[in-house]
């Protein structure tokens, strides 16, 4: 196999899906599978479909064509407001889409009348992540303008927090889409059929045993993926965190000072200095950069630490036993690397296949 490459573990992801679908299911919440960090990867769609969740759902048009043209025929969501240059592929690609525009639902309408189709709308709702969604006063008043509209099915409303300003997906804020969402069947004198709570970041709130209110969807992405948690950055009991590894080739291996010398001034990217230690360090440099990869992100394995990044290198300082040129080094991966890996022309995409069982 090519080097660098990501490896992904398809089976692991099921099982994530698989175990979330259960708990959740158990809420009453249904799992929608968010593709949008694998660039809408139709395998790994599938996985989350073998895992039980109802629909996929990304960010990009782009990707949700993928998703079709690799065969899945499942209901996938745009879940970022579609621009106006492509209200035309949207209704054509995707059975839903998220929406907090009125001028851009009106171009959804005309679109989905003439393709001859019905398609879908989620009211996103502003609840202090400050990121989109329609202020909740008026919330009512767009329900009612998108029922008004030939070719449109008003589907539900839904939020995200946790992104933008890192609020909190917590009891209050569950309890106010609750509310939201039956004002909205009040006004517009029928029932809804999603009200999506958010993303990974609800599952402390989705499991804490409190009243799930009228949330019974969620749109996870990290959570299946990577099997933790984005409140906290750990791992989810009885999820896998292996699914994916960046595998990436060292170039140089050598004994260096742990401090750089002479003027020292700010590097290509404009941070401060790194503060490697005393002495000196085994480092090597991995073919791999920031190009490619959020180096913050990179899990080291044990005995290996990252030191930084530039374009094309990433610099590991090593204990124990020392790297030679042409090993490979595999590294986990948190959501802001996985998302950068997979945009990389230069990272080969490999589905790995698990070990059979002995006497399987």
């Amino acid at each position: 196999m090519g080097s660098p490459r990501i490896e992904i573990d398809l089976e692991g992801i099921a099982s994530n899906a698989r175990v979330l679908v259960d708990r959740l299911g158990a809420r009453g919440i249904g799992v929608t599978g968010v593709t949008k960090a694998t660039l809408g990867s139709g395998e790994v769609g599938a996985a989350m479909l073998r895992g039980g969740v109802r629909g996929l759902a990304d960010s990009r048009i782009a990707n949700v064509r993928s998703l079709r043209d690799a065969g899945v025929g499942a209901p996938v969501t745009l879940i970022r407001s579609p621009m106006v240059s492509e209200v035309a592929q949207v209704v054509a690609s995707s059975d839903t889409s998220f929406n907090t525009e009125s001028v851009v639902i009106e171009l959804l309408s005309r679109a989905a009348v003439e393709q001859r189709r019905t398609h879908g709308i989620v009211l996103m709702v502003e609840l202090g992540d400050l990121r989109e969604g329609v202020m909740p006063a008026d919330l009512v008043g767009l329900a009612g303008f998108v029922t008004s509209l030939p070719g449109l099915r008003l589907s539900g409303i839904g939020t995200n927090l946790a992104c933008q300003c890192g609020v909190s997906p917590d009891v209050a804020k569950m309890a106010e889409l609750s509310a939201l969402a039956g004002a909205v069947e009040v006004a517009v004198g029928g029932d809804l059929d999603v009200v999506s709570g958010g993303n990974s970041a609800n599952l402390q709130w989705a499991m804490s045993g409190e009243g799930r209110g009228r949330v019974n969807d969620l749109r996870l992405g990290e959570a299946i993926l990577l099997g933790t948690d984005p409140l906290t950055r750990l791992p989810i009991t009885g999820l896998e965190t292996g699914a994916f590894r960046l595998v990436a080739e060292v170039i140089e291996s050598k004994v260096k000072p742990a401090q750089p010398w002479g003027v020292v001034l700010a590097n290509a990217f404009g941070t401060p200095r790194p503060r490697w230690g005393v002495g000196s360090v085994r480092q090597s440099i991995v073919a791999v950069g920031r190009q490619d990869v959020d180096a913050a992100g990179l899990v080291a394995p044990r005995g290996v630490r990252v030191l930084g990044a530039s374009s094309d290198h990433v610099v590991v300082a090593t204990s124990g036993r020392a790297l030679e040129v042409g090993d490979e080094i595999a590294f986990g991966l948190d959501y802001s690397a996985l998302l950068r890996v997979m945009t990389s022309p230069f990272v080969e995409q490999v589905v790995v296949s698990r070990p059979a069982l002995v006497g399987s």
